[in-house]
C-alpha cells in the first residue's frame, strides 16, 4: 500500500526512528497514522525501558519561576553532554519545572512514598471503607484502588502532563529516551510557594 512521504516524515519527528521504520509502520497498519504511531510508541517505549538501567550522570538543572509567587527547580539528568545540550532535552527538562509548578508533585515516583505515610493512608482508606459496610472481602481491593489513585495524584511520574494530559509525565520521559537514545531520569525537584512553607 502506498502512503504519503509527509505521513511518514510525520511519524519519524514524532517518534524518532528512522524514516524506512517509520514507512514501515504505516505499511503494516494500512495507512492508519494513529495505529502506526501508537504501535511504533509501544516499540519505543519497550527500547526506552532498557535503556532505563543505564546510568545517567549529565543533564541539567532548569529554574522555573511562575508570577513571582511560585518557583520551580528541577534536576534532570541522561547520559551524555551532547544530549544534554539538544534543545529536545532542555525543552524536556523547563517543560517538567512547568508541570512542577502547575501541579505540585509531592514525589518523583512511586517508590518514593515513605512506607509510614503509605501504611497511615492504607488505614485511614480502610477506616472509611469499612464505615461505609462494604464486604470485608472487597475492602483490600477498594483500598487497593484507593490508594494508587492517591498517590497517583501526587506522584510526577503518574501524572498527566500538563501540556498534554493524554500522557503523563512517567510516559513523556520514555518518548525522550527512545527519541535521543538514552537514559533520562528525573532526579530532583523542589517548589516554594509564596507564603506556603512545608
Amino acid at each position: 500500500m502506498a502512503v504519503s512521504l509527509d505521513e511518514v516524515k510525520k511519524l519519524k519527528e514524532l517518534t524518532g526512528v528512522g524514516l524506512t521504520d517509520a514507512k514501515a509502520a504505516l505499511v503494516d497498519a494500512d495507512g492508519d497514522f494513529d495505529k502506526a504511531l501508537e504501535a511504533m510508541r509501544k516499540k519505543g517505549l519497550t527500547k526506552a525501558e532498557k535503556r532505563g538501567e543505564r546510568e545517567a550522570l549529565e543533564g541539567m538543572v532548569d529554574a522555573y519561576v511562575h508570577g513571582g509567587r511560585i518557583g520551580v527547580v528541577v534536576e534532570v539528568n541522561c547520559e551524555t553532554d551532547f544530549v544534554a545540550r539538544t534543545d529536545d532535552f532542555k525543552t524536556l527538562v523547563h517543560d517538567i519545572a512547568l508541570h512542577v509548578s502547575a501541579t505540585a508533585p509531592a514525589y518523583i515516583a512511586v517508590d518514593d512514598v515513605p512506607n509510614d505515610i503509605r501504611e497511615s493512608k492504607a488505614a485511614e482508606f480502610k477506616e472509611k471503607v469499612v464505615a461505609e459496610g462494604k464486604p470485608a472481602e472487597m475492602a483490600d481491593k477498594i483500598v487497593a484502588g484507593q490508594l494508587t489513585k492517591y498517590f497517583a495524584e501526587k506522584t510526577l511520574m503518574e501524572q498527566p502532563f500538563v501540556k498534554n494530559p493524554d500522557v503523563t509525565v512517567g510516559e513523556l520521559v520514555k518518548e525522550h529516551i527512545s527519541r535521543l537514545g538514552e537514559n533520562i531520569v528525573i532526579r530532583q525537584i523542589k517548589r516554594v510557594e509564596l507564603g506556603v512553607s512545608e
